[in-house]
């Protein structure tokens, strides 16, 4: 890249801590001065991809943090395809993701971060959020009418969801958050910033490619009329929920292989800050391999 470097520009991503985020101000949904190739840019992916899954096998082996990666989007910005894409190098048994819906009448009956906190990836794991627990602070704020089937105390009807509701939410999903953090947790957030001339077309794409006609929904137009609201909620959590040990990044989402060689180095740069690294044996337990080595080397072959 000619005016910053790749490191640099990732920088630029970052939500900083107690920022105030205007998004068409902030944040790009393309990068037009990227000077790498789509071909250079899947290429330096693969590579990302290989050192990831030594960081993986590191974390695995040391069992003593576990990382949580949160994507949240619009529709059609491509969160399937770039988890799909950028984990497909990684071990499966030490990687799950979820994917929350609407919430079941099982989790109604919890409060709303029950269901997130049972899906969280144990230590030595990685967990994805294909949306999260920010959907509580998001479609819920551009329909707050769905906080009435949680049956909060005080909660009678939408004239009660005040700013003094949505203050104290954000501020139990920091504390989820600081908690899961002092604990062992990396967390790392990604807002995949689509534009809606992309999403536009992405949905044409779907529309007109019957192989792709399932991933379309009447719904998701209903919601792509409430752009606007969208945009001020993401707004909102990312200037009040991004902090040093949990950050989020905005990344442009309209060339997917970019959002895709952005999301790999973010996470690999953050997962080295943890320095995982595999076990270090003890002495006595060195002499015990060595005694071990030397009795196999002295097997005889053919011996029973």
């Amino acid at each position: 890249m000619d005016k910053l470097s790749f490191d640099q520009y990732l920088e630029t991503l970052h939500v900083k801590q107690d920022s105030q985020v205007v998004l068409k101000r902030d944040f790009h949904t393309d990068y037009d001065d990227k000077t790498m190739t789509k071909e250079e840019g899947e290429s330096i992916l693969r590579e990302g991809i290989t050192n990831l899954s030594i960081l993986q096998d590191k974390l695995y082996a040391q069992n003593r943090h576990s990382v949580l990666i949160v994507l949240q989007a619009m529709d059609a910005a491509g969160k399937d395809s770039a988890i799909k894409h950028v984990m497909t190098g990684l071990n499966p048994q030490g990687v799950t993701v979820t994917s929350f819906k609407t919430p079941s009448k099982e989790e109604l009956e919890h409060d709303y971060l029950w269901r997130h906190y049972r899906a969280l990836p144990p230590r030595g794991q990685i967990g994805i959020f294909n949306r999260s627990h920010y959907e509580n602070v998001l479609v819920t704020r551009v329909h707050p009418e769905y906080i009435l089937a949680e049956n909060i105390p005080g909660i009678e009807s939408v004239s009660d969801i005040d700013d003094k509701f949505w203050d104290k939410r954000m501020k139990q999903i920091n504390r989820f958050e600081k908690n899961l953090s002092q604990n062992g947790m990396l967390i790392i957030k990604f807002f995949l910033h689509v534009s809606k001339k992309e999403q536009k077309k992405r949905f044409l794409e779907r529309i007109d490619d019957p192989s792709k006609n399932w991933k379309f929904a009447s719904a998701d137009i209903a919601e792509r009329e409430r752009w606007s609201d969208y945009m001020r909620a993401y707004e909102e959590l990312l200037s009040r929920t991004s902090k040093d040990y949990a950050p989020w990044y905005v990344l442009p989402a309209d060339d997917k292989w970019f959002t895709r060689l952005c999301l790999a180095a973010i996470i690999h740069r953050e997962c080295s800050r943890i320095e995982p690294n595999y076990p270090e044996l003890s002495a006595k337990e060195k002499e015990a391999l060595v005694a071990i080595r030397e009795k196999l080397t002295s097997e005889k072959e053919g011996s029973q």
